[in-house]
């Protein structure tokens, strides 16, 4: 077993063969990747861009300036960019950013974004990254920080390798580090199945072991993120039909269940959901490899 620990090939087989990966869960609950977001691209922009959700941005921005990320005249690829909850900081900073995005609606959001940027700030290119051949491309190390935020672009070692070759100086993944956390999932699990909800291991796990196997320098750090939001009834209804279906739980009997739980136990309509859980955020170095210090900075 020691072995197999420091074994690159058993981890990358573990992490390809993991059947809870964010890609797989969404495919179980029928979400095509390139249009995930579509129906809450509106929604995604508006809670980006609020005070809660530039506060969270600035903080990760300040964290990786402080591992010494500089984006004033850097290049940036931002994959999975959304409406541009970080695009748009990037340019602020005085970065060029290359915003990849496959949901048509945030494109159009993202377009409204950076309207207030010099046209070569920002270049939006609509699409997967699994679609992109790097060196036809032009993106073989093509941008000095490579940017992946809770994007399920990532599902095993080659995806992560995929992502390296674009990146010359950083490159930086975000990840969930553990099951989410919902408040509605663990009252109305046991309903559906008699057990517990069980929280999962998630792929941050792989993905840091790897780096370490393979011999990269990088900064790390898990935190505890949370928040709570109001949803009527039926959005509860349908969010918990959507986490059933993910798991294959999800028929007429389990939708009965949720819809009698929720009318018995929310009776003014509106429900109170507390969301969050455990996310891990990695920088790798693949220049300048030394430790920073405030001195350097």
């Amino acid at each position: 077993m020691m072995n197999d620990f420091f074994n690159e090939a058993v981890w990358e087989k573990a992490w390809k063969d993991h059947g809870d990966t964010i890609m797989n869960k969404m495919k179980r609950a029928g979400f095509s990747l390139a249009h995930s977001f579509d129906q809450k691209a509106k929604s995604f922009d508006e809670q980006s861009f609020r005070e809660e959700g530039r506060k969270r941005t600035k903080r990760i921005m300040n964290w990786l300036e402080g591992q010494g990320v500089r984006f004033d005249h850097a290049s940036v690829l931002d994959i999975g960019a959304a409406s541009g909850v970080f695009t748009v900081p990037f340019a602020e900073r005085g970065a060029r950013v290359t915003a990849l995005e496959s949901s048509l609606p945030l494109v159009e959001l993202l377009k409204g974004n950076i309207a207030p940027f010099p046209e070569d700030r920002v270049k939006i290119v609509p699409g997967l990254f699994e679609d992109v051949d790097v060196q036809a491309s032009g993106w073989s190390q093509a941008f000095d920080l490579v940017f992946v935020s809770m994007c399920p672009v990532i599902r095993d070692w080659g995806s992560v390798e995929k992502i390296l070759q674009c990146a010359r100086q950083f490159c930086y993944i975000s990840l969930p580090a553990g099951s989410a956390e919902h408040s509605l999932v663990n009252e109305i699990w046991p309903l559906i199945t008699d057990k517990p909800f069980q929280k999962q291991a998630m792929e941050m796990g792989y993905l840091l072991h790897l780096l370490y196997l393979k011999g990269y320098s990088y900064e790390s750090l898990i935190t505890r993120e949370t928040k709570t939001v109001e949803l009527t009834r039926e959005a509860a209804l349908q969010e918990m039909m959507q986490v059933l279906h993910s798991h294959g739980l999800a028929d007429d009997r389990s939708r009965q269940t949720i819809a009698d739980y929720l009318e018995r136990t929310y009776p003014s309509g509106k429900v109170t959901v507390h969301q969050g859980g455990r996310y891990g955020k990695v920088l790798i170095r693949l220049q300048d490899q030394n430790m920073y210090t405030r001195e350097d900075l």
